[in-house]
């Protein structure tokens, strides 16, 4: 599939996904209204702060397609990492607030019927899963999609525990199953939430991504014959499948020829070992500081502006 075939498909998958959502958010609050259910509400209230996830998730999308311009270099697909990081925030302030209602049911419990909520909650599973399968194959290579996609997989399965719950009320007469499965809503919630939130916090940082390592990215550029020292170097992520690598290589001699048949060499080995495809390197025959492998930015920050920038 090309690269606009993609783009467009996932676009309508979010789009379908955004409708599919608002059914669900009408009728379990309506259902949970009617029925006094905190647990069909909790539910309802965790859709709706989906259904704006789903509405970021595909703005972002929409901007990413954005060309990059002399103001944003990098185009826009940090507006992805933002909208995964606000939502997974969000969601984490859902569940402290579904926490405390959960507890207040749980100490004053009241009656609720268990069939409509049984009924109901059915009906979430079954279009929350939908909804989770149509955003699956996007949330391979996308943290914005991914996000959306965690979201509404936990959905699922909490809408699964409504149901769970409704039955044991209605056979049972269990009513306080209904608080507690708020409460695993709660659980759903925070799992589905952190990752995203951390992913995309470590992105902000600009951190070295997690499956790759710094010390063995300049290790191997360091075996490749010719290369003296390799240092100040970085690594980090524009979004998960864009990933950047600067860095300062040290050789012997200035023979042009020799140095440019080394730097396709070096780009090859990365591309190969490491998946970084965009990557900037500077040679230099002499260094200041040949032994610092990471560059320390702190060094600028306190450098007289008379001094400028040395290059290596």
């Amino acid at each position: 599939m090309s690269t606009l075939a993609s783009y467009e498909h996932l676009r309508s998958r979010l789009t379908l996904a955004l409708a599919l959502n608002a059914t669900i958010i009408i009728a379990e609050f309506s259902g949970g209204w009617i029925l006094n259910s905190i647990g069909l509400m909790s539910d309802a209230g965790h859709n709706l702060v989906d259904q704006g996830a789903l509405f970021l998730a595909l703005y972002t999308h929409l901007l990413t397609a954005r060309p990059a311009t002399a103001a944003r270099t990098f185009g826009y697909h940090r507006a992805g990492i933002i909208a995964a990081l606000l939502n997974s925030f969000i969601l984490l302030l859902t569940a402290v607030g579904i926490t405390f209602v959960g507890f207040q049911r749980l100490l004053h419990p009241v009656p609720v019927d268990g069939a409509w909520i049984m009924a109901i909650a059915a009906l979430s599973f079954a279009a929350n899963l939908s909804i989770a399968l149509l955003l699956q194959q996007g949330a391979k290579d996308n943290l914005n999609i991914r996000s959306a996609f965690w979201h509404m997989l936990g959905d699922a399965w909490v809408s699964l525990g409504v149901v769970i719950s409704g039955a044991a009320i209605l056979f049972a007469g269990w009513t306080i199953f209904d608080p507690l499965i708020s409460l695993l809503v709660v659980m759903a919630i925070a799992k589905g939430a952190w990752l995203p939130f951390k992913e995309s916090l470590e992105i902000l940082m600009e951190s070295t991504p997690a499956h790759l390592s710094a010390t063995q990215v300049a290790t191997t550029i360091g075996a490749i014959p010719g290369v003296k020292n390799v240092h100040d170097l970085h690594i980090w992520a524009v979004e998960p499948r864009l990933i950047m690598l600067t860095c300062h290589i040290l050789v012997d001699g200035d023979d042009s020829a020799m140095t440019n048949d080394l730097l396709q060499t070096i780009r090859t080995t990365i591309s190969a070992e490491f998946g970084i495809n965009h990557v900037t390197i500077q040679i230099g025959t002499a260094c200041c500081e040949p032994h610092d492998i990471h560059c320390d930015l702190t060094t600028l920050l306190t450098r007289h502006p008379d001094e400028g920038l040395i290059h290596h």
